[in-house]
């Protein structure tokens, strides 16, 4: 995961610094580096989750089938899975600005060939300033419409990933023993299990949540602004 991070830097800096910008662009990558550096910190206390997983049993096959049995779903991969919907999220809003870019200037070129005097090329969104080509939402409702479909697409990843910390991994560490009887294991007789660092592990649990919950609501009041001061306004 550290490689993963240190290799990223770079690539989220290229796609910040480039050359077509839009409203909000900085801050979603933002956001994903925050994420990106969450889960890096959080998936720490589990990453010993099965030598974590002690039993009043000294057989080997019978504990690890009781830890199959409670922790019978990849938690972290879940988080990783999750992390990279929402990067395709900000990916398609990255490959429609980029397509919009290419768009208006092949057909600027076109119309430059054919006129003597350079016009604006008439509903053309996009706009330089500073040698930087922006997205002007105002005069594009498409831009808008798609714009708002890749942030509520981040909501609902975000939306999905406390529903999962909060009924699927919160409950298994709210229990304070995991028990398995004689019966769902051939060869085993009854046994009690505890996780060791359980408060670590809410902990990064937390953590996440905290994230998660802030991406929602900046989401959101973000979406919220974009329709009022683009359609409703445009």
């Amino acid at each position: 995961m550290a490689a993963i991070v240190t290799g990223l830097i770079p690539i989220l800096r290229t796609a910040v610094d480039s050359t077509t910008s839009y409203k909000g662009r900085t801050m979603w990558f933002g956001l994903l580096c925050i994420r990106l550096v969450t889960i890096f910190l959080a998936q720490g206390p589990w990453r010993s989750l099965n030598d974590d997983f002690y039993c009043n049993s000294s057989s080997q096959f019978c504990i690890r089938a009781c830890f199959n049995m409670h922790f019978d779903s990849s938690i972290v991969m879940a988080w990783h899975f999750l992390f990279i919907l929402l990067v395709l999220s900000v990916l398609l809003m990255e490959l429609f600005s980029s397509h919009l870019r290419y768009s208006f200037q092949k057909k600027k070129g076109r119309e430059m060939a054919s006129q003597s005097e350079q016009e604006d090329v008439e509903g053309d969104p996009t706009m330089t300033v500073g040698g930087r080509m922006v997205i002007d939402l105002h005069k594009s409702k498409s831009s808008v419409v798609v714009y708002l479909l890749t942030v509520m697409v981040r909501i609902a990843v975000e939306v999905f990933f406390v529903h999962v910390l909060l009924f699927w991994v919160l409950p298994k560490l709210n229990e304070q023993s995991y028990v398995c009887f004689a019966q769902s294991f051939q060869g085993c007789s009854q046994q009690q299990c505890v996780v060791r660092g359980v408060a670590e592990k809410k902990m990064s649990v937390h953590g996440l949540l905290f994230i998660s919950v802030l991406v929602i609501i900046t989401s959101s009041v973000f979406c919220l602004y974009s329709i009022g001061h683009y359609l409703c306004n445009g």
